[in-house]
């Protein structure tokens, strides 16, 4: 057996999300093919480590250069010579750009490095950056390859950023379809147990400011029926969801169990599923939902109601006002007839489209041509 793919791995930050999800998932399938290094632009987030399994060999890095700080010949530099040490780089969102422009500064030697971008934080939820789109067009000049997951990241990767075709990958989210029906576990929320005749609506995402939960707490403070809001993640935002519960008088039913490694054990213990961001692409949360057999509730963002089945779109917000997220929340807590019609239609289109074995074999081609190396990962 040839020697393992050393891959180094730099991430805006560590702590569980979509991003994270998949890279810790594709860890996983290349199993003890390959060895891994993991950095976090933000140190102290390195939630998503409790995802990865024993078998896997890994470290989360310490004393690392630093991936943020402003331009510095010197810090690319010490980046690009502490990449030298491996076979392939990944670099995901602007957190770790760093990464590739230390490569177009200091290309000699350099392995090659792939670059992943799966969205926005608060920052560009809105509108982009103009000085971050230039920085992005210079620095991924130097990339292997730009990876996204939705056809809207994909418009900007094209027009905003210019990025040739050639360099440019559409790769979708996928999940382990299967488990998410069968493997659930009524203890698997730590503190939560259904009270009888309540509707669960659940959530799962970082607590930060662009998911914006607030907005889900007051909508589900005016469903006019028994409801629970479980919120599964962590993140800065905690209070501030505390708080929006307590403002509406429903904090005995908003639960915020913190960060669960394992959504397929917990996501069937939902009734709904529900978003509220200001930015999303394409959202691994939704794949989970649908493959759980749940109707979703969630703004109109990136490719979200492409993703859900036509049966779902009547539950769509048609904008992110809590009013409209509220009534479409009551309209699915009020008539289970159309939670179970919705939420089996959505576990069949992800059955269609979005089990994980697709996007592990294009990832696989993906890295193991950026590696001049066929098969190494197995």
């Amino acid at each position: 057996m040839s020697a393992p793919v050393r891959i180094l791995h730099l991430h805006s930050s560590f702590a569980y999300g979509g991003k994270e999800a998949r890279a810790v998932r594709l860890m996983h399938a290349w199993g003890d093919r390959a060895v891994h290094s993991i950095v976090s632009g933000v140190p102290d987030r390195v939630e998503a480590q409790a995802a990865i399994g024993k078998h896997i060999r890994y470290e989360i890095a310490q004393n690392p250069p630093p991936l943020t700080g402003k331009p510095s010949v010197a810090r690319y530099e010490a980046i690009a010579a502490y990449m030298r040490r491996f076979d392939l780089v990944l670099t995901y969102n602007w957190g770790a750009i760093d990464g590739v422009m230390a490569k177009r500064v200091f290309a000699k030697g350099t392995p090659p490095v792939i670059h992943h971008e799966d969205g926005f934080n608060e920052d560009e939820a809105r509108r982009l950056n103009p000085v971050r789109n230039m920085y992005r067009r210079i620095a991924l000049g130097a990339a292997d390859a730009l990876v996204v997951p939705s056809h809207k990241l994909h418009a900007v990767a094209r027009d905003a950023w210019k990025q040739p075709e050639a360099r440019l990958h559409l790769i979708g989210n996928g999940v382990a379809v299967d488990r998410y029906a069968k493997d659930v576990r009524v203890d698997a929320i730590p503190g939560f147990r259904r009270k009888p005749g309540e509707i669960v609506i659940g959530s799962v995402a970082g607590l930060r400011e662009v998911k914006d939960l607030p907005l889900l707490v007051r909508a589900v403070g005016g469903i006019a029926v028994k409801v629970r809001l479980v919120i599964v993640g962590e993140g800065p935002e905690r209070q501030a969801i505390l708080d929006a519960a307590e403002a509406m008088g429903i904090d005995d039913r908003v639960h915020l169990p913190g960060f669960l490694p394992q959504p397929w054990t917990y996501m069937g213990l939902f009734d709904i599923f529900a978003l509220s961001s200001r930015s999303e692409q394409q959202p691994i949360s939704v794949m989970e939902a649908m493959a759980t057999g749940l109707p979703v509730v969630a703004p109109p963002l990136g490719d979200i109601a492409s993703m859900l089945a036509e049966e779902n779109a009547l539950y769509m917000g048609i904008d992110r006002h809590e009013v409209h997220l509220r009534d479409r929340l009551q309209a699915l807590a009020t008539d289970a007839p159309a939670r179970r019609r919705v939420g089996a239609a959505n576990q069949a289109k992800a059955r269609a489209q979005f089990d994980e074995a697709s996007m592990i074999a294009r990832y696989k081609a993906l890295y193991e041509t950026a590696l001049g190396r066929p098969g190494a990962l197995g």
